[in-house]
C-alpha cells in the first residue's frame, strides 16, 4: 500500500494510503455508493441514517448520527479514511477528525457535483472502473430523461418541502434545486434567501406555486400534510416524493431518472 495525494471538492490535498482498508462513511448517499462499489468489508463505520443496504446496520458499527457524530468511537475504530460532506457535517467535528485521522470531505450543489464526487471516490479506493460504469447508468438515465421531458412555453412553478413547523423548502444553490431545473421546472423559492428558506403562510400564498412536492425526508410529510396544504393553496398539484432520490446523491442516483419520468407524467396528466 503506497500514499497518495487526493484533491477532494473543498479542494484540500488529502494524502490517503490507497486503496484505503478502514473506511468510515458520514453521510448516507456515500455510504450507499461504498456499498456499491464493492466495499462492503473496507467499511468499518457509518451512521444512524445510512439506511441503504438495510442489512449493514447489523454488522457495522453506527457511529452516531451526521450532525452528532461519536467522535471517539470514530477514532477508535482507527480508520485510514473518513469520508463526509460539508453540508452533512458539523463543521466543529470534522475538523476535530481532521486533526486525527485522514478526511476527505465531498461538497455537493450540482448533479455535475456528485458525478465528479463518484469518480473521485471510484479512484482513491481503487474502484475507478465500477465507479465509471454508475457514472454512465446515471448519465444515461439523465439523458434519456431530457429528451423526453414535456415542452412547455412557461415552466411550472414548483416549491419543493424539505420541512415542517416552520415550512422550509430547497432553495437556491442545492442539489435539489438542480435536480428541478433539469426537470423543467421554476423553482418559486431560487432567489429567497438562505439555500434553506423558512416561509410562512403568507410567503406560500404570494408565491402561489402551481405543484408542490412534499419530500420523505428529512420530515416524512404525509397524505395529512397534502390537505393541510391544499386548504392553503386550492389550486394547486400537491405530491409526496421519494426524497431518496431527490436528495442522495451517490449511486442511488441511478434509479431516479425512472422515478422522475414517472412523476412528470403523473404531474402532466
Amino acid at each position: 500500500m503506497t500514499s497518495k495525494i487526493f484533491i477532494d471538492q473543498m479542494h484540500r490535498e488529502v494524502k490517503i494510503d490507497s486503496p484505503p482498508k478502514r473506511i468510515v462513511s458520514l453521510v448516507p448517499s456515500q455510504t450507499e455508493l461504498l456499498y456499491d462499489l464493492g466495499l462492503n468489508d473496507c467499511v468499518v463505520g457509518q451512521t444512524l441514517f445510512c439506511i441503504h443496504p438495510a442489512d449493514k446496520h447489523k454488522t457495522k458499527t453506527i457511529i452516531g448520527g451526521t450532525k452528532k457524530l461519536k467522535l471517539e468511537l470514530i477514532l477508535a475504530l482507527q480508520p485510514d479514511l473518513i469520508i463526509g460532506n460539508k453540508e452533512e457535517n458539523e463543521q466543529q467535528q470534522i475538523e476535530y477528525l481532521m486533526q486525527n485521522a485522514t478526511v476527505w470531505m465531498s461538497d455537493i450543489y450540482t448533479l455535475s457535483d456528485s458525478l465528479e464526487m463518484i469518480q473521485k471516490i471510484g479512484e482513491i479506493t481503487n474502484k475507478k472502473g465500477v465507479a465509471e460504469k454508475i457514472m454512465g447508468n446515471i448519465n444515461t438515465g439523465f439523458s434519456k430523461l431530457a429528451k423526453n421531458l414535456p415542452v412547455h412555453n412557461i415552466k411550472p412553478k414548483v416549491a419543493y418541502f424539505i420541512w415542517r413547523d416552520p415550512y422550509m423548502v430547497a432553495g437556491k444553490n442545492t442539489f435539489i434545486n438542480d435536480l428541478l431545473l433539469k426537470l423543467g421546472f421554476e423553482n418559486v423559492f431560487e432567489n429567497n434567501s438562505g439555500r434553506y428558506p423558512e416561509l410562512i403562510n403568507s410567503d406560500l400564498i404570494e408565491k402561489n406555486p402551481e405543484i408542490i412536492l412534499l419530500s420523505s425526508e428529512p420530515y416524512p410529510f404525509n397524505l395529512k400534510h397534502i390537505e393541510e396544504l391544499q386548504k392553503l393553496l386550492p389550486k394547486s398539484k400537491i405530491y409526496l416524493v421519494d426524497g431518496e432520490l431527490f436528495s442522495w446523491y451517490g449511486s442511488r442516483l441511478q434509479h431516479s431518472a425512472a422515478y422522475f419520468s414517472k412523476l412528470i407524467h403523473q404531474i402532466s396528466n
